[in-house]
């Protein structure tokens, strides 16, 4: 026989085809309710949606405008089922839900999910995990929120080892616990957590970018083009140790006396903080555009929180051009490179904070030129990323282990450092 031959088929060359799965998220907060969960948990929904996975979206009522029960979508792969909530003290525009393991277990009998994906420890958060235990579900959960470590910020330190022993036994009955910084994985671990994986977070970089600096925000806080503006994005509360921001702030300003500070945010502390600082511009709740612009627009982000189990403003900032200076741990620790892209101080040292504030603000030059590695830093953070890992967890989850309080799922690898 003669004339060629057609070359063999390689298997190996087409797409290995991911399984499309039914996922049920349940969260107690969710956008338009402005905090880093609430943020990161509407990323990985979408992401989740984008790649044809059917999600079910367990969330607390936000307003009584929204009628609860099972919501309908024009989307034939994703529907909300909307339960009733509370405002949580302290934090009214926060809701804890309220739901009965029988009314998550009549939903769950009527359409099985192949996974429940936790996101928040509360009461909701409880009623479905013995849902998805009593029907052998498989089931993770996200380790987001550091409520052991709040405590002792409210006058209430006792309560960090009960809070701790609840915490332990909820996350030790999924079968596997994500986190997003190795440092709280290792501490996890060694308090008795199973199964601690690592998942880092993303950030929306078309929404966060330095193109969206406004020189007429800038000139509204009474800054010419050369003076500084110092950033701070998040809850103003006792736990994010704003104290430090102000003894940092007042430090630059000794040498700088045009800087100005603008806080982002809205909470208990803020009366006290314009007590303190009367000059400090508190801008409120910011969303969207808006939020991206005031990044954007400012010239030195300062974090001085040391409760964080990741901190989402830090990548937030470095997508939109803005050096950051923080405590070494948490997402700065992972993102950060003193000096490159912004400051760290060990975690928990005042005087090396404050030094270097002043550090990094002594040679505009140098702190503009920061600007454009903040940027390059984020461009590596990937949501993608992030959703691969997430769906490598739910295709390793066995369906047939049923976790309970005496058995431990198989150990996994950690994934996605950065």
């Amino acid at each position: 026989m003669t004339g060629l031959q057609a070359p063999p088929i390689v298997v190996d060359d087409f797409p290995v085809q991911r399984r499309s799965l039914r996922v049920a998220v349940v969260t107690e907060t969710y956008p338009p309710e402005v905090n880093g969960v609430a943020r990161t948990i509407a990323c990985v929904v979408e992401g989740l949606r984008e790649r044809q996975h059917e999600v079910q979206l367990i969330r607390p009522q936000q307003t009584a405008a929204e009628p609860r029960g099972e919501q309908a979508s024009d989307d034939l792969r994703f529907h909300e089922v909307l339960m009733r909530g509370l405002p949580i003290p302290r934090y009214p525009h926060l809701r804890m839900g309220l739901t009965s393991k029988k009314n998550l277990l009549s939903l769950w009998a009527r359409r099985r999910p192949d996974v429940v994906h936790i996101a928040t420890e509360g009461p909701m958060g409880w009623s479905a995990l013995q849902a998805a235990v009593q029907l052998k579900l498989p089931v993770c959960s996200d380790f987001r929120t550091n409520f052991h470590a709040y405590s002792k910020h409210y006058g209430m330190g006792w309560l960090h080892k009960p809070i701790m022993a609840y915490l332990r036994k909820f996350h030790n009955l999924t079968q596997c616990t994500m986190t997003p910084d190795p440092g709280l994985r290792d501490q996890l671990s060694a308090c008795g957590f199973r199964n601690v994986v690592l998942v880092s977070r993303g950030v929306d970089t078309q929404l966060f970018d330095p193109a969206k600096r406004s020189e007429a925000l800038r000139q509204s806080w009474g800054l010419g083009p050369n003076d500084l503006a110092v950033l701070h994005v998040g809850r103003l509360a006792p736990e994010k140790n704003l104290g430090a921001l102000l003894t940092a702030f007042e430090a630059l300003r000794q040498r700088q006396p045009r800087a100005r500070l603008v806080m982002v945010g809205d909470g208990p502390s803020r009366k006290d903080l314009q007590a303190r600082c009367p000059e400090a511009i508190l801008a409120g709740m910011q969303h969207g555009e808006a939020l991206a612009q005031h990044y954007a627009s400012g010239d030195l982000f300062i974090f001085p929180s040391q409760t964080e189990t990741f901190g989402n403003v830090t990548l937030e900032a470095l997508a939109s051009g803005l050096p950051v200076l923080a405590y070494n741990y948490a997402a700065a620790a992972q993102w950060v490179q003193d000096g490159y892209n912004g400051g760290l101080a060990p975690l928990g040292d005042l005087p090396l904070l404050v030094a270097g504030a002043v550090r990094l603000t002594h040679d505009p030059a140098a702190l503009h030129a920061m600007r454009q590695a903040a940027r390059d830093t984020a461009l590596r953070a990937s949501w993608g990323q992030v959703i691969d890992a997430i769906e490598g967890i739910y295709q390793g989850l066995d369906p047939h282990l049923a976790p309970s309080p005496g058995r431990a799922a198989p150990q996994r690898p950690a994934v996605l450092a950065p």
